[in-house]
């Protein structure tokens, strides 16, 4: 064997010897790169900085989206404590109304009598009651409507209890038979109003000179439209 290897051209154990070592470092390289493959990656200074901007970004907007929504809790319950205290005595405010409506009722049927001595006195007490009363409703956001002939008609406000002929237009307030009152911008209780339908036509059985057809039907110049 020895023989062989000596008889051997100096040639093919130099190739022999270096495709020995070419194995060897290609074997060093691969487990290296195994190593490698396990160790951790490290980012590049770039990718750690892309990745703190998007992370400062996310905190932000939702630091953002928590004032947001803080602000909007608190106008929630400063408008809810502002409508406890405005709105509290709506129930009490509606019951006392009664007791406005009783006292003007009175004044009214008192004052179109010529009173004198301590019928007028009593009277004057009513009139600085009913005056005190409203007084006191209104510091506490009560406030009387009193609608007047010929203004508009508004649903919200406004409570309908006929349809009469006026010299109002059509649409609009005739008479108003009871005031309303509101709490805030509440409608605590609508205006009693009648409205307008209009002037009333003129009824006649002739022509427009006055003079009456004798071959007319009777009744035929009575309007009966409803």
């Amino acid at each position: 064997m020895a023989e062989n290897q000596d008889d051997q051209p100096i040639e093919d154990r130099i190739a022999e010897i270096e495709a020995a070592e070419a194995a060897a470092m290609a074997e060093a390289e691969a487990e290296e790169a195994a190593e490698a493959d396990d160790e951790p990656h490290e980012p590049s200074p770039e990718d750690a900085i892309r990745a703190l901007q998007a992370e400062l970004e996310d905190t932000r907007d939702r630091l953002l989206r928590t004032a947001a929504e803080v602000q909007n809790a608190r106008r929630r319950s400063e408008r809810d404590i502002k409508d406890a205290r405005q709105y509290a005595v709506s129930g009490f405010a509606g019951d006392v109304l009664s007791v406005a409506d009783n006292l003007s009722r009175a004044l009214q049927v008192a004052q179109a009598e010529a009173l004198e001595g301590p019928a007028k006195t009593l009277v004057d007490g009513v009139a600085l009651t009913e005056k005190t009363l409203l007084s006191t409703l209104e510091r506490h956001g009560v406030k009387r409507v009193e609608p007047e002939p010929g203004e508009a008609f508004d649903p919200n406000r406004h409570q309908a209890t006929a349809q009469i002929p006026s010299e109002h237009a059509v649409g609009s307030i005739a008479v108003s038979f009871a005031p309303g009152y509101v709490i805030g911008d509440r409608i605590l209780r609508a205006a009693m109003v009648a409205v307008s339908a209009g002037q009333p036509e003129a009824q006649t059985g002739g022509d427009s000179n006055g003079s009456v057809d004798s071959d007319a039907e009777p009744g035929s110049g009575i309007n009966v439209k409803a």
